[in-house]
């Protein structure tokens, strides 16, 4: 071999320099031995327009490369996982069909509280009513709404900053939208108290107070707003609905084409 420095032929494995008493080992800490330049050119040179990144750029690029925290949160790298891939789109789809049929049919009709979910929801708003009743009788007749939103927005926070499964919470967001379509139709009825309540009662033949909107509208003075406040309720909650589909379906196709 030759010596770095003064270019002294040696004997290979020697350890210093016979010339200048250059010692092998340290000058070879912080310099590349003969042979290894041209990996230490692949190593840090850019990668060639085309060509696939190697080595330590490879495995940056795999990790997400330049994507900030809020990005890989909410849509993380995905992996290839074909059985739960299919079992979310089959969920997605019936989430579609079933959201669309919410967002598109009336308030009047009260589509909502005449499925199966407002008995889903119904729990959380009486759990709401007696939770917040600490707080007075206007929060707790408010405490029913608080109650049923509160719910899939907790679920929806846990699935994704807990569990870190942004699919699950993109489900409960939709969730969560249903609950302001389910809301607005006792809103819209205000003043004419014709939904059955629990208990028997109508709106029109109950005590003041038992019906929530009626007592809630009535004592901040919005009560001829019924209807346009019930408008918001299941505007804001269709367009909740549709961001949590777009979420999914982006989830799903993501996770379906990391299969491909």
């Amino acid at each position: 071999m030759e010596c770095p420095k003064c270019g002294a032929a040696e004997q290979d494995g020697q350890a210093i320099c016979t010339a200048c008493g250059l010692v092998f080992e340290k000058y070879w800490k912080y310099h590349p031995r003969p042979g290894d330049e041209a990996a230490a050119d692949r190593m840090t040179s850019p990668p060639v327009a085309g060509q696939r990144p190697t080595g330590r750029l490879r495995s940056r690029a795999g990790a997400g490369g330049g994507r900030g925290p809020l990005a890989e949160l909410l849509l993380p790298t995905p992996t290839a996982d074909p059985p739960a891939a299919w079992a979310r789109a089959a969920l997605l789809a019936v989430l579609v069909v079933w959201g669309l049929w919410f967002i598109t049919s009336s308030v009047a009709s009260n589509a909502a509280g005449e499925s199966f979910l407002h008995l889903v929801n119904l729990p959380f708003h009486e759990a709401g009513h007696v939770f917040f009743g600490i707080f007075g009788q206007f929060i707790g007749s408010l405490g029913g709404t608080l109650g049923q939103l509160l719910m899939p927005l907790t679920a929806m926070l846990v699935l994704l900053l807990k569990t870190r499964d942004p699919f699950g919470a993109s489900v409960a967001l939709w969730w969560l939208g249903q609950n302001f379509l389910d809301i607005a139709p006792y809103i819209n009825d205000a003043r004419a108290g014709e939904l059955p309540l629990l208990g028997g009662n109508f709106g029109h033949s109950a005590p003041y107070g038992f019906h929530d909107w009626e007592y809630l509208l009535t004592e901040t003075g919005l009560i001829r707003m019924d209807h346009q406040i019930a408008q918001a309720s299941h505007l804001l909650g269709s367009l909740i609905m549709l961001v949590a589909m777009v979420w999914g379906g982006v989830l799903v196709y993501r996770q379906l084409a990391a299969e491909r």
